[in-house]
């Protein structure tokens, strides 16, 4: 089969692990019960009032949506409260982190991060020709700000922090991200990546969005695929200086955003009952994981997040294959050079109640 000359930056590109699904568990097992607790999904689902709004404009998938999603962009700004120019809607979060690293970042410029995380940042800067900088976390693997402060030089296009963080669901308070942001070389972005920012408390402590007036290089990247269940619809924003949202938002490519997810986020915007239960599902579930891994002798990570990152006091890997056999799929965090340790998302109470369960029986085992 003929070959064909491509970038050298694709030669050796290793490409998103994705989670494990159901139904290849299912299939690998002979089992037709199977829990996924494994790519942070909502443990409700979607809202019932979503699903109707979805099937409600089936009838319409034939047409373009709108250039831009101007309708979302809008309920977007008077729900988060940045004026509507800020708010760039894209297909998933992704979309407007690779648009931010090929529109800002140019050859010889740099990228810079820490260790152990989502694996995204550093797929976008490969593939765009650009250096990643990668910062040791410390011992514990907090978010290394200070070290990201001093990484950065006047070659530096963007610092990205992911608060609150995957896998460890640590988060940085507005606080600490308002030093850092003041420090950074001036022609650098601060992107906090805000992808869980819906599960911290008190939320007033941890996004600097709540003052986004106040800062100049600040970008934040949010998504509808967590608490509000549209993980499937892929659609997502970014909060940009309007200068900077305006260049990106003549550049990207047209109808990014499909017709229908488009329509699902509004609804999913106004359906504030589904949203609040929701968080007190994933609050009650995230507390319940803590206290029970804990008394399991692992060690646990505080989150807040809709998950939790812990150590099992044996192999993670044979605990992780294990919980596959017994049908329970979560997050073995190898692929996030963590070998040691596994991601569980917070499900329902009974599926929350059965992970817990069969861990204990296989740590005891």
């Amino acid at each position: 089969m003929k070959e064909f000359s491509v970038r050298p930056e694709v030669l050796d590109f290793k490409p998103y692990v994705p989670g494990l699904t159901i139904e290849q568990i299912q299939e690998r097992y002979g089992l037709t019960s199977v829990i996924k607790l494994a790519s942070n999904e909502n443990p409700l689902g979607a809202s019932p009032v979503v699903q109707k709004v979805v099937a409600r404009n089936a009838d319409r998938i034939f047409r373009y949506p709108q250039n831009h999603t101007p309708r979302l962009a809008a309920a977007i700004s008077e729900s988060v409260g940045v004026p509507e120019e800020c708010v760039l809607v894209g297909n998933g979060s992704d979309e407007i982190i690779d648009m931010l690293v090929r529109m800002k970042a140019c050859p010889g410029d740099n990228i810079v991060c820490y260790e152990h995380c989502f694996s995204m940042y550093r797929m976008c800067a490969k593939l765009a020709g650009v250096e990643y900088r990668e910062v040791p976390r410390g011992d514990d693997y907090e978010l290394p700000l200070d070290k990201m402060a001093e990484a950065a030089d006047e070659r530096t296009a963007m610092v990205i922090v992911t608060s609150p963080d995957n896998p460890t669901g640590l988060a940085a308070t507005v606080e600490d991200l308002s030093v850092l942001a003041g420090v950074l070389p001036p022609d650098c972005l601060l992107v906090v990546d805000e992808a869980y920012i819906d599960f911290v408390w008190p939320p007033e402590s941890y996004t600097p969005v709540q003052a986004f007036d106040r800062f100049e290089n600040l970008v934040a990247l949010r998504t509808f695929s967590k608490a509000y269940g549209l993980a499937g619809l892929r659609v997502g924003y970014g909060i940009l200086p309007p200068p900077l949202a305006g260049l990106l938002r003549n550049a990207r490519i047209p109808f990014t955003v499909n017709l229908l997810a488009e329509e699902a986020a509004i609804a999913a915007l106004e359906d504030e009952t589904f949203y609040n239960e929701t968080l007190s599902v994933v609050m009650r579930g995230r507390e319940y994981f803590t206290n029970e891994l804990t008394r399991l002798d692992c060690k646990v990570w505080p989150s807040q997040s809709n998950f939790v990152m812990f150590r099992p006091p044996m192999d993670a890997r044979q605990v992780f294959e294990t919980l596959l056999e017994r049908g329970i799929i979560v997050r073995h965090l190898g692929s996030f050079g963590l070998g040691d340790c596994i991601r569980v998302n917070v499900g329902t109470d009974d599926e929350n109640r059965r992970f817990i369960q069969t861990l204990a029986d296989i740590l005891h085992g």
